[in-house]
């Protein structure tokens, strides 16, 4: 079981990275598009080489093996309606997955240079992880309803402020 659980906490981190890492890209590339042509070419081609290979070389394996990981440990937790948290993750971790499939989604949008959201609007995208990576690891960790309520609460006030974080950089940059 602990082979199974570091297996399944090393791709977990993994698939973070990526998922952290590919909306970064996604914010350049738009960032990309105001720039004078010949820069923005040159750019623009590089991002969506780096976006390729990360997407498929590391994000989707480490999701799919985490995936597979963690619910080779469902059996450990049997019956699972004894253990409250592990089914609230995985309420997570089916987010999460939606998470993941709306980053394929501007990935395509990226390969066809259609750009749909701002950098701003990505940027507040990119904190979508991070909540979620909260939630999970609260819920992993602490496996106690009452300790969770408690996990959640400090979840909104995160989500408060790494909102009120965006909200001043953005500012900043702007000056």
């Amino acid at each position: 079981m602990l082979v199974l659980k570091a297996l399944h906490i090393i791709f977990v981190i993994t698939w973070f990275a990526g998922l952290f890492y590919i909306v970064r890209l996604f914010i350049y590339d738009r960032e990309a598009q105001d720039l004078e042509p010949s820069a923005k070419k040159i750019l623009s081609a590089q991002y969506q080489i780096m976006q390729r290979r990360l997407w498929y070389g590391i994000t989707w394996p480490s999701a799919v093996l985490a995936s597979l990981f963690g619910f080779s440990l469902i059996q450990y937790y049997w019956p699972l309606y004894e253990h409250t948290w592990l089914i609230m993750k995985l309420g997570f971790v089916f987010g999460l997955w939606l998470y993941h499939f709306s980053c394929g989604y501007i990935l395509k949008l990226c390969k066809k240079n259609i750009f749909k959201y701002s950098s701003h609007q990505l940027r507040i995208w990119n904190e979508v992880a991070t909540i979620f990576l909260f939630a999970i690891v609260f819920l992993a960790t602490l496996k106690d309803t009452e300790q969770a309520v408690l996990g959640f609460i400090s979840l909104i006030v995160l989500s408060l402020l790494l909102f009120l974080g965006i909200q001043i950089y953005k500012k900043v940059r702007l000056r």
